[in-house]
């Protein structure tokens, strides 16, 4: 069975999803239908009470599951995959070198605040955070580390503690343990922003799997939504799934009243209407907070990377 040659390691919320919809259409690459399979970050399981998520969502439970998703590489082919979470993960690194001590390890960093506001919405969107203003958010992870105010949906309480996202050093340190500085390509969330196919093709020399086929742009996914009624969005994922005598009772007449194409229809009205809404504007105020505090890291990444990000991230103005 193939074992991936490179992993497209994270940060979410920083372009990995569209570098691996590009990197998929390139002849020389293999990446599998599941982007994230998780399957090499033991503290991305859930916790007890939720153990039934990653097969519900078709996550990889063993190895041969997981190595099965690379069934239909070619053998000319690059093997990869795109965990975006394999970056904050503290056993990732390690699995990936027992998996495949040859690995190529791909990241991309962003700027700390844009970047944990963008992660905050996103787990809002999820409904693994129930806490919808940023600062109070951030100010839970004390009371969170000792078990405290943990949203009931919350599958992996750790993801909560924001600054952990962000400890970049730290976290390429962890992946420069096991594999020498020539096998990863560490990349810059506003390089790719500004210009995709130039990043896209750094990729494929870094892969040794150049092509000459033209790149189609794909845009970098940035999250503008958020969710309106958390009530309104459990409810709705309740009777999608049939769970508790109500809401299968309630799918069951629906599915006898209703075609598939009516209920999909139906229930995009009601999740655009009743669940999502537009992400309010930033707060300026906790976004400068923010870089204060984590001015530290980021002149520490520059130091490590050899590259001015104070400036190019806009921390040379914070205090």
């Amino acid at each position: 069975m193939r074992v991936p040659d490179f992993f497209i390691v994270g940060s979410p919320k920083t372009g990995t999803t569209a570098l691996y919809e590009m990197l998929r259409e390139r002849p020389r690459i293999y990446l599998p239908q599941l982007k994230e399979p998780r399957f090499l970050a033991a503290d991305m399981q859930p916790r007890r009470g939720h153990e039934r998520g990653p097969q519900e969502l078709g996550y990889p439970t063993t190895l041969e599951e997981y190595l099965t998703l690379f069934n239909a590489a070619s053998p000319d082919q690059r093997v990869g995959e795109a965990s975006a979470f394999y970056l904050w993960s503290r056993t990732a690194a390690e699995n990936i070198a027992g998996l495949q001590p040859d690995a190529r390890i791909i990241a991309i960093l962003r700027e700390p605040a844009s970047f944990l506001r963008s992660l905050h919405l996103l787990f809002v969107r999820w409904g693994v955070e129930s806490e919808k203003d940023l600062r109070r958010a951030i100010a839970l992870e004390a009371p969170r580390r000792e078990g405290k105010h943990i949203p009931r949906h919350s599958h992996r309480p750790s993801l909560l503690q924001y600054a952990d996202h962000v400890r970049y050093v730290s976290q390429l340190q962890r992946y420069r343990t096991y594999f020498a500085a020539d096998r990863m390509l560490v990349l810059i969330y506003e390089d790719f922003h500004r210009d995709n196919e130039a990043t896209v093709r750094q990729v494929l020399q870094f892969l040794d799997a150049e092509d000459q086929a033209p790149i189609d742009v794909v845009n970098v996914n940035v999250t503008t939504r958020t969710v309106r009624s958390q009530r309104a969005r459990y409810i709705l994922n309740s009777l999608k799934k049939g769970q508790g005598p109500l809401a299968r009772t309630a799918s069951a007449t629906l599915k006898a009243l209703t075609t598939q194409r009516m209920r999909s229809k139906a229930a995009l009205t009601v999740q655009r209407r009743l669940v999502r809404a537009d992400a309010p504007p930033p707060d300026e105020s906790i976004l400068s907070e923010l870089r204060e505090r984590f001015k530290p890291e980021v002149v520490a990444l520059s130091e490590y990377l050899d590259r001015d990000l104070v400036s190019l991230w806009g921390y040379d103005r914070a205090r």
